[in-house]
């Protein structure tokens, strides 16, 4: 028995199985590398879910915590904290938007931005509720946004599903155009869809929305809980589009391992107010200065920039493989947000492969891997991991 075998045990008799997990138990991480309970060493290309955006134990965000765990954790929002505003002033200083609240999570944000556009559908679209999302989006799991994701899979053990959700295809202006009624409060849209595969839009697709956004007096809200925060290559992800949304939602590579999440709003749709809603933990102290550090750092070093050039650098060295390997089907991806496609189910089979061979990667399909490595990691570590990632293929 190894000591991640004793852990892995634990987890079975007292952790409700509701996560698939890979039997690999993290015990510490610096930059893109982690190592296990047993001190085996893995590159980290999952980086918690596109989280990680400085990697681990990045010391910018390292000493922003200890200095604010020593000075004040938590207040309520009936008081105000410095870190919240800094955070809220970094954000809305370099983006499109004006307003910012802040949650826990991307679900939570989701939940946030969604009751804004009924809000503003009963103000402004005499009471509009519907909200218009594509099929193969994810939006989290809360019963909203559950109900929001558009993948049957999610939804059927579950249901009756909360109404006012209308789905269509992805990259389908028309089918937009089509679903779009009296009942119409707000479109809702990843600009790269991540959990439904990495599908990215034709690069006219989210300008003609917003078009017809305009046209029908719409709010455009985008789901950057994956894209915000430079994993495309831009700050935010709408920014790679030329376009301007109402709303987003950030989470993720914001907290940089730390648990938030905020939407941002335009001031003419903030439609919220005071008592419309609220979070115990929204814009704790901790995970603020957390946000706040690691923000800074990631636009004063212009780590988007980097995660662009290191993207392509990663689809070569993909594309390489893909022509070496004929069950590859496609690479595509936009900055460090980055899929392969199998030709079958092989997946679950190439992980176990890159596990052994101290890789770590995700599974966003049965028949696909996805690439989330941190913003920050670097040529060499791509040109080593695509190696061990090599051997991994060849096992198949």
């Amino acid at each position: 028995m190894t000591i991640s075998s004793d852990w892995i045990a634990i987890e079975q008799k007292y952790y409700a199985q509701t996560v698939r997990r890979q039997p690999v138990v993290i015990v510490r991480g610096e930059g893109t590398r982690v190592w296990d309970a047993d001190g085996k060493e893995y590159l980290d290309f999952v980086a918690g879910w596109a989280v990680n955006n400085l990697g681990h134990s990045h010391p910018v965000v390292t000493q922003a915590i200890v200095e604010q765990a020593g000075t004040l954790l938590q207040t309520s929002n009936q008081f105000y904290t410095v870190p919240q505003l800094q955070l809220a002033e970094i954000l809305i200083e370099n983006s499109c938007l004006d307003q910012v609240f802040f949650g826990n999570s991307g679900a939570e944000a989701n939940e946030g931005a969604l009751k804004l556009a009924r809000r503003y559908g009963k103000l402004h679209r005499d009471g509009a509720y519907e909200v218009i999302t594509a099929f193969n989006s994810f939006h989290g799991r809360t019963m909203a946004t559950l109900a929001a994701t558009g993948q049957p899979a999610y939804q059927e053990a579950f249901t009756p599903l909360l109404p006012g959700f209308v789905h269509v295809d992805f990259n389908d202006v028309e089918a937009i155009m089509n679903a779009t009624t009296d009942r119409t409060a707000a479109v809702f849209l990843e600009p790269v869809q991540g959990e439904g595969g990495v599908n990215i839009p034709a690069d006219d697709y989210l300008s003609r929305v917003r078009e017809w956004c305009d046209e029908k007096g719409l709010l455009l809200i985008l789901d950057e809980i994956q894209t915000g925060m430079g994993r495309l290559g831009s700050l935010f992800g709408y920014q790679e589009f030329g376009v301007e949304p109402d709303v987003i939602t950030l989470a993720k590579g914001l907290g940089y391992g730390t648990p938030i999440g905020a939407f941002l709003s335009k001031e003419y749709c903030m439609a919220l107010v005071p008592g419309d809603h609220g979070s115990t933990f929204g814009g704790n102290a901790l995970t603020t200065a957390a946000a706040y550090a690691g923000t800074k750092f990631l636009i004063e070093n212009d780590i988007p920039g980097h995660a662009r050039a290191m993207g392509d650098h990663l689809q070569r060295r993909l594309n390489e493989l893909k022509s070496r390997f004929s069950f590859v089907k496609d690479v595509r991806g936009k900055g460090l947000l980055v899929a392969m496609e199998f030709e079958s189910d092989i997946a679950g089979q190439l992980l176990t492969h890159a596990n052994a061979g101290g890789l770590l990667l995700n599974a966003v399909k049965p028949n696909a891997i996805r690439f989330m490595p941190p913003l920050n990691v670097t040529a060499e570590e791509i040109d080593q991991a695509m190696s061990l990632l090599e051997d991994a293929l060849g096992k198949i």
